[in-house]
């Protein structure tokens, strides 16, 4: 054989070859930039759910599950964990620091903390 049927029959093997990687690099390219700006995260987990819905039905109903998992107020307590009492956030009366100041005693502390500088 000569070197013009060698360069005839792998020319179009190498023009797919540089091809595939001209499209492998942009996809890397656009991976990186899509994890840069976070722009995969509702999308890329909307088309897995609907692709675990179709052939995987049990991984599509453990998604539902973990979603309901994250979505819920307050999680259940562990059988071994300490007991805490609960905290409602809805009163204002529960870990949220104390009651703001008012009137007269909001005056004091203010003198209080100049005196307490030298002023």
């Amino acid at each position: 054989m000569t070197h013009g049927e060698w360069v005839g029959r792998l020319l179009p093997l190498l023009i797919v070859a540089g091809a595939l990687a001209v499209v492998m690099g942009l996809f890397a390219w656009l991976a990186s930039v899509v994890r840069r700006r976070g722009l995969a995260g509702s999308g890329f987990r909307a088309a897995m759910a609907s692709y675990e819905e179709a052939f995987r039905v049990t991984a599509h109903d453990s998604h539902y599950e973990i979603q309901a998992q994250v979505q819920a107020e307050s999680p259940a307590a562990a059988p071994g964990d300490p007991w805490r009492p609960a905290r409602d956030s809805s009163s204002g009366a529960g870990g949220a620091g104390p009651r703001p100041r008012s009137g007269l005693r909001r005056r004091l502390g203010a003198w209080q903390r100049r005196v307490a500088r030298g002023r």
